[in-house]
């Protein structure tokens, strides 16, 4: 039985190293790998969006809290 698991799991390694993708190399210059950092970065500047910044929690756009049915009276 040992002798079974052992060459079922070298026939697996065996496998999954076949399939094994190595990453390339890369060819950028530092200047180029320096650029695409600065261009990936977010922006640090602040206060820019002041009137996207409130517009889901203006006023406008809120509604009074209710029961969702009308209230019964005995006549």
């Amino acid at each position: 039985m040992d002798k079974r698991l052992a060459k079922r799991h070298k026939r697996e390694v065996s496998r999954k190293k076949q399939h094994v993708k190595l990453s390339e190399p890369d060819v950028r210059t530092p200047e180029e790998i320096k650029a695409a950092r600065e261009a990936s970065r977010a922006s640090t500047t602040r206060g820019t969006d002041a009137g996207v910044r409130n517009t889901a929690t203006s006023t406008g756009n809120r509604q009074a809290p209710g029961t969702g049915s009308a209230a019964k009276t005995d006549a």
